[in-house]
């Protein structure tokens, strides 16, 4: 029975690569005809940066009728203008690309993280998830995960495409139903946007993107079998991730919940608590579950057994860049440095860091108290946890919020842990936990702990005027908006069931066409031969410990294998 599966899968598959192939084609040729009719908008950079780009620190620009008026007083004044706003748009797409240098930095991080909590004999597998994620998955946005997010908009602070907050300018290409809006359609391929500005958001954002992706890698580490993980990396990269963010952030439904249903400022997520960290959270639980657990974690009476990773410090010095990246990650939302309020960065950094402290500080505690140690892991996880859950809320909250965020984070995801554990959902580096549960906590927390002082005009809410006050902005339950919160319950609701109903969807068919495990023999060897062809320790003899201490016990030894399992603590995270 099995062969004939095998038999009639496999021209299947061949038939389903070919199709995809043919696709691709026929998309990069339309997207070619695209590239030569239409006009470039400024693919030099030599065009964008005048006048009309010279920007207060309110966000106010000058008119056409005031410039000409500055003209007439002074005919070299339209000169030295142009000269300003150039300089601001360079400064903002300078600091877009740095920042962004920096969050892909954080891609070494995770590889770090998750190989450290990992176990010697899959860490070039795990090492390659990490690695091969970032090609994978830009090559997906690149085809047509940027179009679907970003596709609809034509204005920022940047200068040209979409910000990740402000007024979205939509183009008319979106689809939707009525006011929804669900994708963008222009932009497959980067067709047709042959821009300084979108290129530089397009390299933001992807990633943004490649972070979200990666969360997975963590959560269904040490049994994924790599062909399906490529799989995986399109799926995340072309539907996942941009379709969610085009609500939040592409001017979809979520954002503009503030415009036609009066709910604050529609969803407000300002470095992706949701759009990215729950999102890959989510997607990672799924994905957990459709592949079950390691072998050897569960007993028959379902009690979870620890299985140590093999690098502690590996994993605590890839903590701490993740760390330095978010500096990156949180302040280079802004997408620029000049004008428009830019100079929130200051306060945007300094939350950043308070909440880590809390959610390592409170994972420190938590777990001292529940099982009488300091231990490494969780307080890793506990700063990584506080870091996600003030991605959301770092631009509106000031510093006593940050720091509460951070606290409730850190013992949101111990309880996480020893939660999901329980429920018999392997998750080898708490990449749930971390990422999905706290993810969902720094949405929450814009609609509760907002204090109104920045982001007047924010998914077009609130520059003239709101709840009487002119100029609000973006305004939590404890400062007098209570309808903010309703949004991003809402808006938590549906990155909950988008990203884990499509998720689970996906493995679920994936598993049904081809094998997403790996054999239970390459499992218990190790996946760095039998997948990577290489160990990622040559030098070394890598056994499990289970079979060393049965191994022992069978030639007259203690039986006692070097690593067992702590009946304390549950499980390693990360």
């Amino acid at each position: 029975m099995s062969r004939l599966r095998k038999l009639w899968l496999r021209p299947l598959a061949r038939i389903m690569l070919m199709s995809w192939l043919l696709l691709t084609v026929a998309m990069v040729a339309t997207s070619v005809r695209a590239w030569a009719a239409s006009p470039q908008q400024d693919p030099s950079g030599s065009i964008v940066g005048s006048a009309t780009d010279v920007m207060n620190g309110a966000g106010t620009t000058l008119s056409s009728g005031q410039i000409q008026s500055l003209d007439k007083m002074n005919p070299s004044m339209s000169t030295v203008l142009d000269a300003i706003g150039q300089n601001r748009l360079a400064i903002n797409i300078a600091w877009t690309l740095v920042t962004g240098y920096l969050v892909m930095f954080m891609q070494a991080g995770f590889a770090m993280v998750e190989t450290g909590f990992c176990r010697a004999k899959n860490a070039a597998h795990v090492m390659m998830t990490n690695f091969m994620i970032y090609p994978i998955g830009m090559l997906g946005y690149w085809i047509a995960g940027f179009a679907i997010m970003f596709g609809t908009v034509a204005a920022s602070k940047i200068g040209g495409p979409a910000a990740l907050g402000g007024t979205p300018v939509l183009n008319g290409h979106e689809l939707g139903i009525g006011t929804f809006g669900i994708i963008g359609t222009k932009g497959f391929f980067l067709s047709g946007t042959y821009d300084v500005a979108v290129y530089a958001l397009f390299l933001f954002q992807m990633v943004f993107m490649d972070t979200t992706a990666t969360i997975p890698t963590g959560a269904m580490a040490e049994r994924w079998r790599f062909s399906a993980f490529i799989v995986y990396g399109f799926f995340v990269s072309i539907i996942a991730y941009p379709i969610y963010g085009h609500l939040v952030w592409g001017g979809g439904g979520l954002a503009t919940m503030g415009i036609f249903y009066h709910l604050g400022h529609g969803a407000v997520d300002f470095a992706g608590s949701g759009v990215v960290h729950a999102v890959g959270g989510f997607v990672a639980l799924a994905g957990a579950m459709v592949l079950g657990p390691r072998i050897g974690k569960y007993n028959k009476d379902g009690k979870p057994n620890a299985i140590p990773g093999h690098d502690l410090p590996m994993a605590l010095i890839g903590t701490f860049i993740l760390a330095f990246g978010w500096f990156g990650f949180n302040p280079g939302s802004t997408l620029g440095a000049a004008g428009g309020g830019n100079l929130r960065i200051g306060v945007i950094a300094t939350n950043t860091m308070l909440a880590s402290a809390g959610g390592a500080f409170a994972a420190l505690l938590f777990w001292k108290m529940r099982f009488g140690k300091y231990d490494p892991s969780m307080s890793a996880n506990g700063m990584l946890a506080g870091l996600v859950a003030i991605t959301a809320p770092c631009a509106f909250v000031t510093s006593w919020a940050a720091v509460v965020i951070g606290l409730i984070a850190g013992g949101l995801v111990c309880a996480s842990v020893l939660f999901i554990e329980k429920r018999g959902v392997d998750d080898p580096v708490g990449a749930v936990s971390v990422h999905g549960v706290c993810g969902i906590w720094g949405v929450l927390s814009v609609g509760l702990f907002a204090d109104g002082t920045f982001g007047a005009g924010w998914n077009g809410v609130g520059a003239a005027s709101y709840l009487g006050v002119a100029g609000r902005g973006v305004t939590g339950l404890f400062y007098g908006d209570p309808s903010q919160l309703i949004a991003q319950i809402i808006d938590a609701a549906v990155c909950i069931l988008w990203s884990f109903g499509s998720a689970y969807i996906f493995f679920s068919l994936q598993k049904k066409f081809m094998r997403i495990r790996v054999h239970p023999e390459e499992e218990m060897a190790g996946l760095d031969m039998p997948e990577m062809g290489a160990y990622a320790y040559p030098d070394f003899q890598l056994v499990d410990a289970r079979i060393a201490g049965a191994l022992a016990g069978s030639s007259g030894g203690s039986g006692v294998a070097a690593s067992s399992p702590s009946s304390r603590q549950p499980s390693n995270a990360g």
